[in-house]
């Protein structure tokens, strides 16, 4: 009988309207937001960029072998080309007869990846001269000359200073705190330079030598970063990616490895002072000369190296390779670079991950569920990772938002269990505050002074109806019912839109002297708070509005449209029936008495079937109607202190309630609905006062079970919840062997 829209109560007379969307709880919002600001602040902080930067490295790592670059070949002085030369550095004579031999074989571009500052003779003359008159020969300098520890190398001599910036490129490699090689750094600007005042990097001025020969190349450098043809290289910022606070002065560029050894093809410098090198293996390419042997220690930590630090390096000229052919693939082959989202973007991807895990942690609280989904969250998370990297040269962060997954999940658990907690355990503090009001009462109730009667009001003579406008709000229709403790009606609620039908339950006091109204009052109002409570499920009615007026109490519950379940108990039920009866009226008292509650008047008329999903709704929760005497319930074949004849067990009647009392009421409904016979009808041992119902209806072993342990005679051998009885039921089979 009680139904409406479900909105949080006000005690006194009208309900105030919770601002916040019901769709979007706070504490969901609050945990989102929490630990998303705990994970921001962490990363901004850079302690998770280590972890971040080594799964970029695995990313590096796992990536699918490229080809080799054919556009670049690299000529590398080895330990064994050292041995042989029997000096280091080279003399210059060896370098220029390497020089002459490349030359001559017509490649676009040399890269000399040695320092030839200081004169190696012999041969000093004709190198420098050779440099100097050959301008596809880029030799290299180094432009950090910040620190005494970290000298300024300055290019050849015979390069005039200002044909440095067209000639010359710099060797300055960025390493990373953990010395690393993960960033492409190809423009800087170094006023304290005085030799090496190239604005270029190595790798980028060999790759626009090399495009100088190709048709219709279109190269663009301005501060917005670098254009090769239609392939944009924005400029590196401090947070890019997992990035926090980087060094990014210059222009520089996320690093796109080709492969974990060399670029394209390899030869030594024995191979071509040889003659062992082919011309076509040279001609129209980018050569590259530089060391690898281990003994001049000319090499890098690379993303390739991982937990093999020591023997896989990258030599330095390599690396230069790497960064050559970054640039001719962006140009040639229209490659993009790896681009990284912009700090606002990263900022909203972890709170994004902080409310997933804050979701699932609300909605999905069985641990195994809520582990199961974090993980899925966590592969999606990290294979997309690693997808988008590999597939779309993307770099987006990932450790920060897996942290921020777990933790919101985690901590929106821990939330909600310590609200059930206190839940729990303001619901246990009412139901004893309703015992001890219930106990006061039936001592009060039970004094029979000359005074008091002259207090007493005659209860059953309930004349007249509340004013039409209740707290003028509610607008009584008609009557729905009426018994021992007062009437039921049917209103509207006039201070809504529509003006919803809602239920006014008319409560008067069996006295009205001042110690029984003090314990009345006391007792309406925490069973107004727990009925408040309970409103929460969905089949249960929600309490609108409790009123005291005049020294009479009301009741405001939703009106559920629907037919009370003793239409249905009109015709005798099959067993299927009669258990899927026993599990929808279970379900919603496990509920109930998992919050210690006790409903007290569980009958087929305080059981409703909703019209519009045809769910059972569970009303007329029994302790407020005990402020009525018990001598009068009695002269109506029911009580309300302790239920109705037929479904409250012995100890109700005796006024000794215990959660196994519902048990006992729902298990004589399924008596009732096998049988069709009303339970105070159904025989009885006369030695034991059990229930004998299995001469009157035929089931099976399983259900006889369950039904005979729900209606014993003694509340100790009964279930002692609902929860215990529904998982017994839930294990009922198809009834197979019945029993009668």
């Amino acid at each position: 009988m009680f139904s409406g829209s479900r909105c949080p109560i006000a005690r006194g007379v009208e309900i105030v309207p919770y601002p916040w969307p019901k769709w979007l709880p706070m504490p969901l919002v609050a945990t989102t937001l929490g630990v998303a600001a705990v994970v921001i602040g962490v990363r901004q902080l850079g302690l998770l960029q280590s972890s971040e930067l080594s799964l970029y490295d695995f990313y590096v790592r796992s990536q699918p072998a490229r080809d080799p670059d054919s556009r670049i070949l690299t000529v590398l002085v080895t330990e064994q080309d050292i041995q042989a030369q029997k000096t280091w550095p080279l003399p210059d004579a060896t370098v220029a007869d390497l020089l002459t031999r490349l030359n001559a074989a017509s490649p676009r571009a040399i890269g000399l990846d040695i320092f030839r500052d200081l004169p190696q003779p012999p041969g000093h003359d004709e190198l420098q001269n050779m440099i100097r008159i050959n301008p596809r020969i880029i030799p290299v300098c180094k432009s950090t000359g910040e620190t005494a520890e970290q000298p300024e190398v300055p290019p050849p001599p015979s390069i005039p200073l200002a044909q440095v910036p067209d000639r010359v490129g710099f060797a300055d490699i960025p390493l990373d705190n953990d010395g690393v090689i993960r960033r492409n750094l190809f423009v800087i600007s170094n006023p304290k330079a005085q030799r090496c005042t190239t604005p270029f990097s190595f790798a980028l001025m060999l790759a626009l030598r090399y495009l100088d020969q190709e048709p219709t190349q279109t190269i663009k450098l301005d501060d917005k970063g670098l254009t090769l043809n239609d392939v944009h290289f924005p400029l590196l910022t401090s947070d890019a990616g997992g990035y926090v606070g980087v060094d990014d002065r210059g222009m520089q560029t996320l690093l796109k490895y080709r492969s974990r050894t060399a670029v394209g093809p390899t030869v030594s410098l024995t191979d071509v002072l040889t003659g062992r090198v082919s011309e076509d293996l040279i001609r129209d390419r980018v050569v590259l000369i530089g060391v690898s042997a281990p003994s001049i220690k000319d090499i890098f930590l690379t993303p390739y190296s991982g937990s093999d630090a020591v023997t896989q390096q990258m030599p330095g000229v390599v690396v230069h390779g790497q960064m050559v052919s970054q640039f001719l693939s962006a140009a040639l082959d229209g490659e993009s670079p790896i681009w990284y989202w912009p700090l606002p973007v990263v900022l909203g991807w972890i709170l994004l991950w902080a409310g997933v895990g804050s979701v699932l942690g609300w909605w999905l609280r069985q641990p195994l569920w809520l582990g199961g989904a974090v993980v899925g969250g966590l592969i999606i998370l990290f294979g997309g990772g690693f997808g988008i990297f590999v597939m779309g040269s993307g770099w987006i962060p990932v450790v920060p938002p897996a942290i921020a997954l777990v933790l919101s999940s985690v901590g929106m658990v821990g939330y909600v269990s310590y609200q059930a907690q206190q839940e729990q355990k303001s619901f246990q503090e009412k139901v004893q505050e309703q015992e001890k009001a219930l106990a006061l009462l039936r001592s009060l109730m039970a004094e029979d002074t000359a005074a008091l009667n002259a207090a007493l009001r005659e209860p059953t003579e309930i004349t007249g109806k509340p004013r039409s406008l209740l707290s003028g709000r509610y607008k009584i229709q008609k009557v729905l019912g009426s018994g021992g403790f007062g009437r039921t009606y049917l209103a509207q609620d006039t201070q809504r839109p529509g003006n919803p039908l809602c239920v006014v339950k008319h409560l008067r006091p069996g006295r009205t002297d001042e110690r029984f109204m003090q314990v009345a009052r006391r007792l309406f109002n925490t069973e107004a708070e727990i009925l408040e409570k309970l409103g929460r499920h969905d089949q249960i009615p929600l309490l609108l509005a409790y009123v005291e007026e005049n020294q009479e109490f009301y009741l405001v519950q939703e009106f559920i449209d629907g037919a009370s379940l003793s239409e249905e108990l009109k015709r005798k039920h099959t067993e299927a029936e009669a258990i899927q009866l026993l599990r929808e009226i279970l379900e919603v008292l496990s509920f109930v008495h998992s919050h210690y509650v006790i409903h007290r008047d569980i009958k087929p008329d305080n059981i409703i079937r909703r019209a519009s999903d045809r769910k059972l709704v569970l009303i007329d929760f029994g302790a407020v109607k005990q402020m009525q005497p018990q001598e009068v319930a009695k002269t109506q074949g029911s009580t309300v202190v302790i239920g109705t004849m037929g479904y409250a067990p012995p100890e109700q009647l005796s006024g000794q309630p215990t959660l196994s009392s519902d048990i006992y009421a729902v298990g004589m409904i399924v008596l009732q609905a096998l049988t069709g016979i009303k339970p105070r009808d159904l025989p009885r041992d006369p030695r034991t006062g059990e229930v004998d119902w299995q001469q009157c209806v035929t089931v099976s072993e399983g259900l006889a079970a369950v039904l005979n342990k729900m209606v014993k005679f003694n509340f100790s051998d009964r279930y002692p919840s609902a929860k215990e009885a529904l998982q017994d039921v839930r294990r009922l089979a198809p009834p197979a062997s019945p029993v009668s």
